[in-house]
């Protein structure tokens, strides 16, 4: 196939063109760079079968050679980003999934959007099934991610119901592992990065929230599987072991050899208390669940971050 990859220069983008190329798959990078980097890509310099566009699909893409399909993952992902950049969060919800969707239309392309599990907002159930409709608050901080993702959701339906384009839609969960940003945001490449600079971890709250964590290897998995079923509805993708940040922790120093040392900071606004995905559909669908297990994982991650 011909992929075109929005944000394919970021952390999950560029582990999943490394599986496209692995599988002869002609692959177009198109990232804007704002979250991305081409370091994340950089393995791949000088493979004719890799053609990187810096261009933000906010803004329209003239492109005019075949493509079998479109995937959209371009967005900034961590709440640090989308903090710093809500407009541009906004806008990739918006107008850049407008975009992949056109170009895909045009083309003929079968689509597929990145989503998330913030779709579910801070749930009221868990663990959060496809057929939960969430429980989001459209103005506060974290809804310039939330609700684009929302809105790139009911984009995407549209364009299906009405144009007949082939839609796939996954829900990623939390999902780590290396070419994360030591200045991400998220948990895991906080908790390492202070770790390993010897500081004291931060603890939101009281520490007893949960998130789950998929190996980022088991999510390209997943969403390599998706992108050839027949699924034409929403799908969670994520690890269902479930576990709260002062577990998480404790692995962490445990696997850095740190003795851990915390600092308490309060929890920030609708930041969600319990984040758990039921993968059912995808276990039945799919055959897919993760193998990577929670400290086999965060080896490798502190192995990459002690490298990087």
């Amino acid at each position: 196939m011909k992929i075109l990859l929005t944000g394919g220069a970021g952390f999950i983008g560029s582990h999943l063109i490394d599986l496209f190329l692995k599988d002869d798959h002609e692959v177009i990078c198109v990232d804007n760079l704002l979250t991305g980097s081409l370091h994340n890509i950089k393995h791949h310099e000088g493979n004719n079968k890799l053609k990187f566009i810096e261009h933000d699909i906010s803004s329209y893409l003239d492109y005019k050679d075949k493509i079998d399909y479109v995937l959209h993952f371009a967005s900034p992902a961590s709440p640090v980003d989308y903090l710093s950049h809500p407009i541009e969060t906004l806008e990739v919800g918006s107008l850049g999934t407008f975009n992949a969707l056109e170009l895909a239309l045009i083309k003929k392309a079968k689509f597929m959007l990145a989503s998330t599990s913030e779709v579910y907002g801070d749930p009221e159930v868990s663990p959060q099934k496809e057929n939960y409709w969430g429980h989001v608050n459209p103005i506060g901080p974290r809804s310039v991610y939330d609700e684009a993702k929302r809105f790139s959701e009911a984009t995407a339906m549209a364009y299906k119901r009405h144009n007949h384009i082939d839609v796939k839609i996954i829900r990623i969960f939390n999902t780590y592992g290396p070419r994360m940003k030591k200045k991400d945001g998220r948990v895991v490449p906080n908790f390492i990065s202070q770790a390993l600079n010897g500081e004291p971890l931060t603890i939101y709250g009281n520490g007893k929230q949960t998130r789950s964590f998929c190996f980022v290897s088991d999510l390209v998995s997943g969403i390599y599987k998706v992108m050839h079923s027949d699924i034409e509805t929403p799908i969670n993708l994520g690890n269902p072991n479930e576990f709260t940040m002062l577990e998480l922790a404790q692995k962490v120093s445990n696997i850095a050899g740190v003795k851990l040392k915390t600092k308490k900071m309060p929890l920030p606004e609708d930041d969600p208390k319990q984040r758990r995905p039921d993968i059912s559909k995808a276990k039945k669908l799919l055959g897919w669940e993760p193998k990577v297990n929670l400290e086999e994982g965060l080896k490798k991650t502190i192995e990459w971050f002690k490298n990087a």
